[in-house]
């Protein structure tokens, strides 16, 4: 068993910083494989210990079998554990906002915050506090921390189909020169096959989903944002300004969404899916289309704020940026970039479909997260709305997608 963690651990020692054995290493450890495993590759540290986070009150039941599992792991790797709670701060800077950004009609990504704020916020404050010398975090994040000539780098996973950089784009850039994602070096098979081989008590657990207090089950989601914001009807229009049916808020549809009203079938005009492409805030109205590549939900250009950079962006003016609006999307080539303080506008490439407002955009220089902020606003440039007649949409639909 030690061998195999030693392999591996050889292995991605090549491509990111190894700890002194003298080095304090501590794993952020949840009850899932990756973070075990991750533990797995420094256990042989004689500074090593596993800290779990409870941070969702309401889950008091999951996290006590959570915090079961961390400790059954710990006692098999034969390393420490202790558990911490930031429940109030979880609270404050992570699920509020989000609920405040629902009930103004936003797409937010609360991954990101509860990274930023407490996985690789509250959590390194409190280790800085615990430990004055220097020391290491290790998490079981598919994503990579890579030292050059301009300090550490955070980049995307070796293995693509669970990189997780676009979740972490938005921690503060002074916290990469305390981080080690091993993890990052390997694909999921690699993982199992570890856990397979320490016969980790957690090693057939799937993986997990969606947000940690809820699941993402569709009705489930809607139904749990109906005990904290306060219904807001308005109409569900199309773009004649017909109205068709009544919502009871914003957060009840994303941009791309199907919409959840029944068209009078028998009406050739109005036959087949129907689609929200618009929310309008200042009259609190859905707007509708048909068909999923209707011209309507396609943008090529985007605002972003907040927008917080990794490294200075001056060093990055290349033609060579993409981003990303969703996780483990296809990256999307940016065709010019211009800052504004802190915000970035951008024109791309190619016409994206379901750009919403509260997402989080992520940059990049090929692997390399340049930073990432909120979409303020998504668009189609001006001068291709001038190609199009009124209301032609075959036209527009063959420009989008030729």
């Amino acid at each position: 068993m030690i061998r195999v963690a030693a392999r591996y651990l050889s292995k991605v020692s090549l491509t990111q910083p190894v700890p002194k054995l003298t080095d304090t290493v501590v794993i952020a450890m949840s009850s899932g494989v990756d973070s075990s495993v991750a533990a797995s590759l420094y256990k042989h540290y004689p500074n090593v210990k596993g800290i779990y986070m409870a941070n969702w009150h309401k889950n008091a039941k999951c996290n006590e079998q959570e915090w079961k599992t961390v400790q059954e792991v710990c006692q098999q790797l034969q390393i420490p554990c202790e558990r911490v709670g930031f429940e109030k701060e979880y609270w404050q800077k992570v699920f509020s906002p989000m609920i405040d950004n629902y009930s103004n009609g936003l797409t937010p990504n609360p991954d990101l915050d509860c990274n930023k704020h407490i996985k690789f916020g509250e959590l390194v404050q409190y280790l800085d506090t615990k430990h004055p010398t220097d020391y290491w975090l290790v998490t079981g994040h598919y994503a990579r921390v890579m030292n050059n000539t301009d300090g550490p780098q955070l980049l995307r996973a070796v293995y693509g189909q669970k990189d997780q950089s676009y979740y972490l784009s938005s921690i503060n850039p002074k916290v990469l020169s305390k981080l080690l994602f091993p993890i990052g070096h390997m694909t999921k098979p690699q993982v199992r096959a570890i856990a397979a081989d320490l016969n980790l008590v957690n090693k057939d657990k799937p993986d997990s989903m969606g947000l940690c207090f809820v699941s993402q089950d569709e009705k489930k989601f809607d139904k749990f944002l109906d005990e904290y914001i306060e219904p807001q009807p308005g109409n569900i229009i199309t773009e004649d300004g017909k109205v068709w049916g009544q919502h009871n808020g914003l957060w009840y549809g994303t941009i791309g969404q199907r919409a959840k009203i029944s068209m009078p079938q028998g009406d050739p005009r109005y036959q087949g899916t129907w689609f929200i492409s618009e929310k309008r805030y200042d009259t609190n109205e859905l707007v509708i289309v048909k068909g999923n590549q209707h011209p309507a939900l396609f943008k090529n250009k985007v605002r972003v704020g907040r927008f917080q950079w990794l490294q200075e962006p001056v060093a990055y003016m290349a033609p060579r940026f993409s981003l990303q609006y969703r996780s483990l999307q296809s990256p999307v080539q940016v065709e010019t970039l211009e800052i504004k303080g802190d915000e970035v506008e951008m024109k791309l490439v190619e016409f994206q479909r379901a750009m919403a407002p509260g997402q989080s955009v992520v940059v990049y220089d090929g692997d390399r997260v340049l930073g990432s902020g909120v979409l303020l606003e998504a668009v189609c440039e001006p001068q291709w709305m001038q190609k199009v007649p009124a209301g032609d949409y075959a036209m527009a639909a063959n420009l989008i997608h030729s």
